[in-house]
Formats: structure tokens, C-alpha cells, sequence
């Protein structure tokens, strides 16, 4: 069990934190503390889990980026495949070169919009519903930009997603259509080169406002949206966060958990922008790259693109209030 210091849950209140999970016990044994992989993936078959998304059920939808997949993965580990996306001739992604199945986001209906990397006209924001049918295509997105985060505001009917190269945060309609560049700006952007790869990463809608992390600039970020929808000016409420992927909201404040790839750290960002490990390689992290959170349960997906031993997998914890 990992503890962090007093977290300010409101301006009159605090709680300490624990992540933590309880393993598989007999029955009426106690249960035994401790994160835990429920799933693991075949790397060399590309099914590296870069997004989730999840179900009322606590089933995971996950993309498998290199596989080009989505598939959900139940509490027990059971693995189903939802749909592949199509194969791209000659994919040319930036940074990546290879077509990818990035961000995932779930309407309340059941309805799977995932972002698709590929380099060519494929690129865009893609449609998987629950009923078989093959993924569609809603809006198409620059071949020469990374859409990667990707989050649904139901209640306005749109979807925003962060595009990694152009630094940009896209505005869909959630039907589908012409996209827009709601949010643009230095902050969201990656570092010149040759030390910039990857600027805006993750996305969240959050209390009001678009939440995107820069992972070159090591920052977490707050775009207001203001009353006609526009961006509003971009804010930095966390900095110092070394490779930060995506990340997830523990509650309805600004705490956030956020996976930093590179390191194989699960960090909770406190709303004063202060961080602090709470799950690290140990617990069975490789390469993380996103995170949810449903009641106390948070989920972990890791892909292992970048450590020498190849162990993909979901891990589960328990966020506990103390």
C-alpha cells in the first residue's frame, strides 16, 4: 500500500490517500493489500493498451495502439476483441510512423469515438458502436498531426481531442463533421527540435473546463470553456510532471492521477499542482500510459513501448480516503 501526505480535499477538509488493491482471498480470509495485473498482452502482436474507457459493468474498453483495436477486458482479465480499425497502406505517423489506435471515449449509450494515427486521409476521430457493425469514421483530422487524447462532452455534443505534433485541441461534433481548432497555442505545442516530440497528450473534460497534458513541457493544463463555448486563456496548474501520458480525476475536485510513461509512475497531482508517487514499476507498471478512476477503483493500462522487458497489462488499485 502506497500513502501520500494530506491531500486538501476542500478549503475546510482534508483526506490521506492510499492506492491499493485487495488480491484474490478464499472466502473469509482477509483480503490482501497490494496492486494487482489482471490482464497481460502480447506486445510482438501490437497489443500495447494506450486508452481506456470504461463500462458500467467495471469492464475496461482499451486500445490496443499497434493492433489497431478495441477490445474490453472484465475485472477477471477475460479479453474480448470490439473491432479492429481498417489497415492504412504506407501508414506515415508522425513520430511514430505507424497507423495507431490512440484515444478512446464512451457515450453513455455504449457508443466507443476513438482517435486513429496513421499519417494518411484515414487519420481522424472513429465511431465503434456495440451492435457489430464496422468502425466508421466520423471526421477526419491532418495526416501530418497526432490526434491522441480524446474526450466526450455528451451534455454539448462534442468531442475534443489533442493533437500531439500540431499542438492543437480539435473540436468534433459528436454526430460527426468538420473539425475545429478550438485551442492552439505554445503551451500546447511540443518542443522545438530536436529535444520536442510530443506536446499535447492527454485530454479530460473537468468541472467546466478542457484538461490537457503537454508531455514535453512536463505540465498539466486548464482551458476554460467559456459560455459560447469558445477556449478560454490556457492555464498551467501543475508543471514538473517528467513524461506525463494521460491522467484521470479521482472525484469531482482538481486531484488527478496521471501516468508518467517514461518513469513507470503512477503520480497523484494534488490542485495545488504539488505531485506525488503513489505507484511505481514495482507494483507492475511498464510504460503507463493512461489512467481511470471508477468509485475507488483506478485502472492502469501500461503498453511497455519502451522497456527491455515487454510485459503490457492492466493493473487495478483501490483509492481509499483515510
Amino acid at each position: 500500500m502506497f500513502r501520500v501526505p494530506r491531500l486538501a480535499a476542500t478549503a475546510t477538509a482534508a483526506v490521506a490517500l492510499a492506492v491499493s488493491v485487495p488480491g484474490p482471498t478464499a472466502a473469509g480470509e482477509p483480503a490482501a493489500p497490494g496492486p494487482r495485473v489482471v490482464a497481460r498482452f502480447d506486445f510482438a502482436l501490437g497489443r500495447t493498451p494506450e486508452n481506456i474507457a470504461l463500462e458500467p459493468d467495471g469492464s475496461a474498453n482499451l486500445t490496443w495502439s499497434f493492433a489497431r483495436q478495441i477490445v474490453n477486458v472484465d475485472k477477471r482479465g477475460t479479453t474480448r476483441i470490439l473491432a479492429t480499425l481498417p489497415a492504412v497502406a504506407n501508414p506515415d505517423t508522425p513520430v511514430i510512423g505507424a497507423a495507431a489506435a490512440m484515444g478512446i471515449a464512451r457515450a453513455h449509450d455504449g457508443t466507443l469515438y476513438v482517435t486513429y494515427a496513421t499519417g494518411t486521409s484515414e487519420t481522424g476521430v472513429w465511431r465503434v458502436r456495440n451492435d457489430g457493425s464496422a468502425p466508421v469514421r466520423i471526421a477526419q483530422l491532418p495526416a501530418d498531426g497526432f490526434p491522441n487524447g480524446l474526450a466526450l462532452d455528451e451534455e454539448c455534443g462534442v468531442l475534443y481531442v489533442a493533437d500531439s505534433v500540431l499542438g492543437t485541441v480539435w473540436r468534433v461534433p459528436q454526430e460527426g463533421g468538420t473539425p475545429t481548432a478550438w485551442a492552439t497555442g505554445t503551451a500546447l505545442q511540443p518542443l522545438a527540435a530536436p529535444d520536442g516530440v510530443v506536446g499535447a497528450n492527454g485530454l479530460k473534460v473537468h468541472n467546466g473546463a478542457v484538461w490537457v497534458s503537454n508531455t514535453d513541457r512536463r505540465t498539466l493544463l486548464r482551458i476554460p470553456v467559456r459560455a459560447d463555448k469558445s477556449a478560454g486563456p490556457v492555464e498551467t496548474r501543475a508543471t514538473g510532471l517528467a513524461w506525463i501520458d494521460d491522467f484521470a480525476f479521482t472525484g469531482h475536485d482538481d486531484t488527478v492521477l496521471a501516468a508518467l510513461i517514461m518513469d513507470n509512475v503512477l503520480a497523484l497531482v494534488r490542485p495545488d499542482g504539488t505531485h506525488e508517487t503513489v505507484l511505481d514499476q514495482q507494483d507492475g507498471l511498464s510504460n503507463p500510459t493512461s489512467v481511470a478512476v471508477r468509485g475507488k477503483t483506478v485502472y492502469v493500462p501500461s503498453a511497455s513501448y519502451f522497456t527491455t522487458v515487454k510485459d503490457p497489462n492492466l493493473l487495478l488499485a483501490r483509492l481509499d480516503a483515510k
